[in-house]
């Protein structure tokens, strides 16, 4: 498998599924703001040095599933 990081005398594979749920679940993620917050959360994972492995914006939440 090689998505296992691994050190000498350890190996680790940390992959979390993020769901963004707004407070009141509007359905405002597919208009303009849906590119908006895509490239902020690109730019926050390339900042901290996460893998995005998937994400998809739904109608009114966002699923991510990242490896750190």
């Amino acid at each position: 498998m090689d998505d296992i990081n691994s050190l000498t005398h350890s190996k680790w594979r940390c992959k979390y599924h993020i769901v963004f749920a707004p407070k009141y679940r509007r359905q405002e993620i597919y208009g303009q703001i849906k590119v908006d917050i895509g490239q902020i959360l690109r730019k926050l994972c390339e900042q901290k040095g996460v893998e995005i492995i998937e994400a998809q914006a739904c109608r009114d939440h966002i699923h991510m599933m990242v490896s750190i």
